[in-house]
């Protein structure tokens, strides 16, 4: 008898364990500062970053950052990661193949140059000039943005975004043409790089968040969330402390 019940004790007590969520799986490329950076230690630190654990805490998960790059974040989405969050820009291509949350920021596409160069260079005309090396990332917004717009400048991929910028202070390059947001970060830490086009960019998009198509139950949850620290003010104390005012 006292067997019976130490077992149905022991039972009871692994039945009252509450069961671990699943870590919300969070691709991302960790090579677009402000948004997204990892270091060479494997840290994981920007915006998005703060972002994804904030929306993993609210949906009661905890963040598990998994690596893509630009060119395989679409086949990577649903496959190994439950969301994908980095800066990413919406697109129709993307918003075709997956779901998009509502955006969180408006952007558009600028150009940073050395700031020896500024008089060269005002206007996208004087950029798009035969002799000018316009340096790219290849995979993302950047390129689809240069490869549309540019005919007689010399296109140049470089595949590591995390030192592309040291390019152009070096003189490897004498353009990139980013987002404006990314500009004014790299601004910060580059004092000999200017931007054109940050008041008036080229273009005007927006970034979100993107899902799989399979997760249409979590959209509605992201949204959610999105709209809640609207409210109560933790997007502008997250998005002021990496993008300023």
């Amino acid at each position: 008898m006292i067997g019976v019940l130490a077992v149905a004790l022991a039972l009871s007590g692994c039945a009252a364990k509450p069961v671990a969520a699943q870590p919300l799986r969070v691709c991302t490329t960790g090579d677009y500062r402000p948004f997204t950076f990892r270091d060479p230690a494997g840290q994981w630190s920007g915006m998005d970053v703060e972002m994804a654990h904030d929306l993993a805490q609210n949906l009661g998960r905890t963040a598990q950052f998994v690596p893509t790059s630009w060119s395989t974040l679409m086949d990577d989405l649903g496959r190994i990661c439950d969301i994908a969050m980095g800066g990413i820009t919406v697109t129709p291509d993307r918003a075709d193949k997956a779901l998009f949350s509502t955006p969180y920021l408006s952007d558009g596409k600028a150009a940073m140059i050395r700031c020896a160069d500024a008089e060269k260079y005002r206007s996208l005309a004087d950029i798009d000039r035969l002799g000018v090396r316009v340096i790219v990332n290849p995979g993302g917004t950047n390129e689809q943005f240069d490869r549309a717009h540019l005919r007689r400048a010399t296109i140049v991929e470089y595949p590591d975004n995390n030192t592309i910028f040291e390019q152009l202070v070096s003189g490897g390059a004498d353009v990139m043409i980013t987002d404006g947001s990314e500009i004014r970060w790299q601004r910060t830490q580059h004092r000999e790089l200017c931007g054109i086009g940050t008041g008036r960019p080229f273009t005007s998009a927006q970034k979100a968040y993107l899902l799989p198509r399979s997760a249409g139950a979590l959209l509605p949850r992201v949204d959610e969330w999105l709209a809640g620290i609207r409210r109560n003010g933790r997007y502008a104390e997250i998005s002021h402390r990496w993008l300023g005012d």
